[in-house]
C-alpha cells in the first residue's frame, strides 16, 4: 500500500509514529502543504516564516538521504491532496495531529472526504505526551487549573514506544514540487534575519544537539537558574518543539536516564513540569477555541484598556526607560527569542503598566518569535494579563526594577542588549533615573537623550492598573 504523508507541524524523521506506521505498509510519498488558508487569520509571522525556510531545507536533506524527495505544494490542503491522490494513485493518507481550532475542522472534513472515497486515512499523535481529550475532570469537563491537570496527565504518560527511522521504499515517478525559494518565507530588503541565523540551527539535527548540550550543561543547573536570564539553563528547545523537529516523547524518555540522579533529580522534575505548561496550553485551545481573541475569564471583557499607539510603539522596539523590558524587547527583535522570566516582565509591564490589551502583546510575539505558538502565546499572555487559566490575580503586578535586580543582580543581560546603560554601577543600572547626576555623567548617560527617561513612573501606573481592575469589577 502506498502512503501519502502529510507533514505539518512534526518535521522530523526519528519517532514521527505517522511516518513510521506509513513505512510499514508500502512505499511512503512525502509531502508538506503550505495552507496558508486552513490557519485562518493566524498566519506565521515573520520568524516562524524564516524558521520554515530552513527547516523545511534540513528535512528536504534528509529525505534526500533516504533516496526519496519531499514534496512542497502550496494552497488549500483538500485541493493540494486532491491532486496528489490522483496523480500518485496512493490508497492511503497519514498525518500527525494538529490541536488548534481551524486545524481540527480542516483535519476532520479532509478525513471524512478521503474515507467516503474508500481511501485509508490515518491520523497520530506526534505533538503531545496525552491527548487533549483523554485528560478530564470526574464530571467530564476540562481542566481550568494547571495542578490537578497536570497530576491526572502525567500519571498517563506512556512513553515505551518509539518510531526509530523507517525504510520508506521506492516510488516510480514522484509528483511535481514547489520550489522551496518561490515560497518568499524568508525576508527580502533589509534582511532582518541575522540575529536569528546566528543563534540557531533549525531541523531535526539542530534540534538534537540542542537538545543533548542541555543534559549536558544546563540540565543540572536547571532547577536553580533557570530564572535568570544569563545563566544559559534553559533548553532552547521551544521552537524545535513547535516546529516538532524532536518528540516531546522522547525528550521525556531521555530524561529517565537523570531523573534519580542527585544533581539532576529535582531539575528533571521541574523541567517536566514546563513541559506539562507546553501541553496544557495546547489542551486549552483545543477545549476553549476562543483562547486567542477573547479572554478566558469573562469578565475581563469589560476590562477598560487604552489605546496608546505611541505606547505600544516604545514597548515594541525596546524604549520604555525600564532596563529589563527594554532588554528582553530587543533580544526578541535581534533573536527571535526572548527568555521566559523576561517574557512574563514585559507582558506585565504592557498589560499592567501601560494597560495595553494583552492580544497586542500577543499579536507582537506572533510575528517576532520563532516558537510562536498559537496555544502556548495566548495561554501566556492570558495568564500574565490575570484574564487566562489558572492566573495569577491581576493585582499581582511586577516590578520592572525588582525583577531586574532580583533576576539580573549584576547586570549582564541588561548590559547585553541596553548598552546605553552599560557603563553603570550594578546599583543603577536596573533604574538609571535613580543614579546621581555625576554617575549618570561619567556612565556618559543623559536621560531622554542617549537613553529614554521611564515612560511611566511604576508607583503611578500600579496605582492606576488597581483602580482599572476595581472599575471593571
Amino acid at each position: 500500500m502506498k502512503t501519502l504523508v502529510w507533514f505539518r507541524q512534526d518535521l522530523r524523521l526519528y519517532d514521527n509514529p505517522a511516518l513510521f506506521e506509513a513505512a510499514q505498509r508500502g512505499p511512503v510519498i512525502p509531502v508538506f502543504i503550505l495552507d496558508e488558508e486552513g490557519c485562518g487569520e493566524w498566519r506565521p509571522g515573520g520568524a516562524s516564516r524564516w524558521w520554515l525556510y530552513h527547516s523545511l531545507r534540513s528535512l528536504q536533506q534528509q529525505f534526500a538521504r533516504k533516496g526519496t524527495r519531499l514534496i512542497l505544494r502550496r494552497g488549500p490542503a483538500l485541493k493540494v491532496l486532491q491532486d496528489l491522490v490522483e496523480k500518485t494513485g496512493v490508497t492511503a493518507i497519514a498525518w500527525n495531529r494538529s490541536y488548534d481550532p481551524h486545524s481540527v475542522v480542516r483535519d476532520k472534513a479532509i478525513k471524512n472526504y478521503f474515507l467516503n472515497k474508500g481511501l485509508c486515512v490515518t491520523s497520530h499523535n506526534g505533538a503531545l505526551l496525552t491527548e487533549p481529550w483523554e485528560i478530564l475532570t470526574g464530571q467530564g469537563t476540562p481542566y481550568k487549573v494547571f495542578t490537578p491537570y497536570w497530576r491526572q496527565a502525567s500519571g498517563q504518560i506512556d512513553d515505551s514506544t518509539s518510531y526509530p527511522v523507517p525504510d520508506l521504499g521506492t516510488v516510480d515517478s514522484l509528483p511535481k514540487s514547489d520550489d522551496l525559494g518561490d515560497w518568499r518565507l524568508l525576508p527580502g530588503t533589509p534582511d532582518w534575519s541575522g540575529g536569528l541565523a546566528w543563534r540557531w540551527t533549525p531541523g531535526e539535527q539542530g534540534a538534537q544537539r540542542r537538545f543533548e548540550a542541555f543534559l549536558e550543561k544546563g540540565l543540572p543547573y536547571y532547577a536553580t537558574k533557570r530564572d535568570r536570564p544569563d545563566a544559559g539553563a534553559i533548553s532552547g528547545l521551544s521552537a524545535h518543539l513547535h516546529f516538532g523537529e524532536i518528540s516531546v516523547r522522547d525528550i521525556w524518555r531521555k530524561l529517565r536516564l537523570f531523573e534519580d540522579l542527585s544533581d539532576t533529580a529535582t531539575s528533571v522534575t521541574k523541567f517536566r513540569s514546563e513541559l506539562g505548561w507546553r501541553e496544557f496550553g495546547t489542551y486549552l485551545l483545543f477545549h476553549f477555541s476562543h483562547l486567542p481573541e477573547r479572554p478566558f475569564r469573562p469578565e475581563f471583557v469589560n476590562f477598560p484598556w487604552r489605546d496608546d499607539k505611541e505606547a505600544l510603539r516604545r514597548w515594541q522596539k525596546g524604549q520604555t526607560g525600564y532596563p529589563i523590558v527594554d532588554a528582553g524587547m530587543r533580544e526578541l527583535w535581534h533573536t527571535g527569542f526572548m527568555h521566559n522570566r523576561v517574557r512574563m516582565i514585559v507582558a506585565s509591564f504592557l498589560t499592567k503598566h501601560l494597560l495595553i490589551p494583552w492580544q497586542a502583546g500577543a499579536r507582537w510575539f506572533w510575528d517576532t518569535l520563532v516558537d510562536a505558538d498559537l496555544a502556548n502565546n495566548s495561554a501566556g499572555w492570558q495568564w500574565v494579563a490575570g484574564c487566562g487559566a489558572d492566573a495569577s490575580p491581576y493585582f499581582r503586578i511586577f516590578n520592572p526594577v525588582m525583577q531586574g535586580e532580583k533576576f539580573d543582580s549584576d547586570g549582564r543581560y541588561v548590559r547585553r542588549w541596553v548598552p546605553e546603560v552599560g557603563a553603570l554601577p550594578d546599583k543603577y543600572v536596573h533604574a538609571p533615573w535613580r543614579a546621581p547626576r555625576e554617575v549618570l555623567m561619567e556612565a556618559g548617560v543623559v536621560l531622554g537623550k542617549t537613553y529614554p527617561a521611564p515612560i511611566v513612573d511604576h508607583a503611578a501606573a500600579r496605582e492606576r492598573a488597581l483602580a482599572a481592575y476595581k472599575s471593571m469589577k
